[in-house]
């Protein structure tokens, strides 16, 4: 009987054993790529190019016997190119381009999009210039945690891009003018298993032209699903109208699961969103920069990467930002005679804040109860923004982007 016991006792537990071995999770993405150096993974590498466009085993080099046959090809006018196109299961680890000709206008006619798991609407669609951190077309030398462009004439991207059943990468060249040398290099690994907690990446490029003061600017419409807001970078052309008036007073916004009128997350001002504060130049940092500080015409481009402080949703989010500025109250009456659009928000000086937005509108600044000082406002500026994040599908339902007759709108200061 003791025997029976035991033995039935033995069995319970070598099957409960090996049920725990068979049912655990493979490793997620982040387990993956963060494994120890030292520490041998069963990840097969692949690296897709034009010298190796399927990413086969032992196939790349096949032209001119393997003596630097195919390092580039041209993306001509109305053209696009299947970069990449793999079945199975794997990770992107790693994306480099350069192309020769980095003028404004083909950054922005450049659309670079990307698919998961057979889907027909693309996950990642944007100007190539902007995806890669280039916000306006501008070529700035920089490294930061998920870009680097070392000499100013280069590509990289460091997100990881894991996927279940297949990848596809495509350029279209939606311009009038022939791309002569595209090269790439999009580094990969194929994985043996999926695991369900991963994440698919994706992106979001939105221009206006012209905000309307008193509403907010949209960096990432409302999406619905389980993710992680990773960041923004952030284009802008300031209005000639404000007479060179600071531009970033205004608060970026994040509306999490459910919020309705008020978000959860609320900044206090641009740059200081940004990690700077009183104004803005450039300086480049991990997490937080402003690659473009252009005073002469007004052009902006600056970013932030929530990666130490991340931003996790369960069932939606929203993400948006005041285009906001400010100046001295004489300064902002005489622009306001002047015709220029823009709602007075707050004025405040050494001792006091006095919220405008709480009165009767419209409120009237030569009112001689009003006191003096810096006083913030609503305006009309162009703004552009590349907002990415994860999500739980492969897929999401946002619009599609804008033509390219809105991507190259007056790029540069003499248009």
């Amino acid at each position: 009987m003791k025997s029976s016991l035991l033995h039935l006792f033995c069995s319970v537990f070598i099957l409960i054993i090996v049920s725990s071995c068979t049912t655990e999770k493979p490793e997620s993405a982040d387990e993956m790529l963060l494994s120890p150096l030292f520490r041998y993974q069963d990840l097969e590498p692949r690296w897709n190019s034009f010298e190796n466009p399927t990413t086969e085993k032992g196939a790349g080099g096949k032209e001119n016997k393997g003596a630097k046959g195919h390092p580039y090809d041209k993306l001509l006018a109305g053209e696009s190119k299947i970069l990449m196109d793999i079945e199975g299961s794997g990770i992107i680890t790693r994306m480099w381009f350069t192309i020769q000709d980095r003028s404004p206008e083909m950054l922005r006619s450049i659309k670079l999009e990307m698919f998961w798991d057979g889907n027909k609407k693309p996950a990642v669609s944007a100007p190539f210039g902007d995806f890669f951190g280039n916000g306006l077309g501008r070529m700035v030398a920089h490294q930061n945690e998920l870009f680097a462009n070392p000499e100013g004439r280069s590509f990289n991207c460091f997100i990881p891009m894991p996927f279940k059943t297949g990848a596809k990468i495509v350029v279209t060249n939606e311009g009038n003018t022939d791309l002569n040398m595209l090269f790439y290099d999009i580094d990969l690994v194929k994985t043996k298993s999926w695991n369900p907690e991963n994440l698919y990446f994706h992106c979001f490029w939105n221009r206006d032209t012209a905000t309307t003061p008193g509403v907010d600017y949209e960096i990432l419409p409302q999406i619905s699903g389980k993710g992680r807001f990773l960041g923004v970078n952030f284009g802008v052309m300031a209005n000639p109208a404000y007479q060179k008036s600071w531009w970033g007073e205004g608060e970026v916004k994040m509306y999490l699961d459910g919020d309705g009128e008020l978000a959860t997350l609320v900044g206090t001002g641009t740059e200081d969103y940004i990690g700077t504060a009183w104004g803005q130049g450039k300086f480049i940092n991990r997490y937080t920069g402003c690659l473009v500080a252009d005073t002469e015409n007004d052009f902006w481009t600056f970013y932030r990467y929530h990666i130490p402080d991340p931003v996790f949703f369960k069932n939606d989010i929203r993400v948006t930002i005041h285009a906001m500025g400010g100046n001295q109250k004489a300064k902002v009456i005489e622009m306001l005679d002047a015709g220029a659009p823009l709602i007075p928000v707050t004025i405040q000086n050494a001792t006091n804040f006095v919220p405008l937005m709480d009165m009767e509108q419209p409120v009237n600044l030569k009112n001689n109860n009003l006191i003096d000082g810096w006083t913030n406002f609503y305006r009309s500026d162009d703004w552009s923004s590349t907002a990415y994040f994860y999500l739980d599908k492969p897929a999401n339902q946002l619009p599609d982007l804008q033509t390219i007759n809105i991507r190259t709108y007056k790029l540069t200061e003499n248009e």
